[in-house]
């Protein structure tokens, strides 16, 4: 049964090549479309666009663990290895919509601050369909 009312966060994970991206502590995905202006002089002095080529990109932060069985080491050696991934972005509760595409990390830092914990973050540029469906 489908998520009901508002959700933690917390329940929103993204996975990569079939593994949860481990100490995660925030993730996004950003979908758009470009809109090429289509304004001629029959448009009456108003703007005009046209749907066109659609994107997406997830962006993700966590804490470093190297014991993560998906951890910062392995992004890393995927973006030197120039790795097409596959990404689940979603919940794991049956019936909530969950977002499935291809991607490439376009960037990956690891920072330490010091008396902090260690952190990264990072982003795919999603390449192809991006497909959306109910989690089964």
């Amino acid at each position: 049964m489908p998520t009901t009312g508002v959700f933690n966060g917390t329940n929103l994970l993204l996975s990569v090549e079939g593994t949860t991206l481990g100490h995660t502590t925030s993730c996004s995905l950003t979908l758009s479309t470009d809109l090429p202006e289509a304004t001629t002089k029959d448009s009456g002095g108003f703007q005009e666009v046209i749907a066109g080529v659609m994107s997406g990109e997830i962006s993700f932060d966590g804490l470093v663990t190297y014991d993560d069985s998906s951890n910062v080491t392995e992004l890393a050696d995927f973006l030197l290895a120039r790795t097409q991934l596959t990404c689940v972005f979603g919940t794991e509760t049956t019936g909530d919509r969950i977002f499935t595409a291809e991607g490439f990390l376009s960037s990956l830092e690891q920072s330490a601050e010091m008396e902090s914990p260690v952190s990264y973050s990072g982003s795919i540029t999603l390449t192809g369909t991006i497909t959306a469906s109910d989690k089964a």
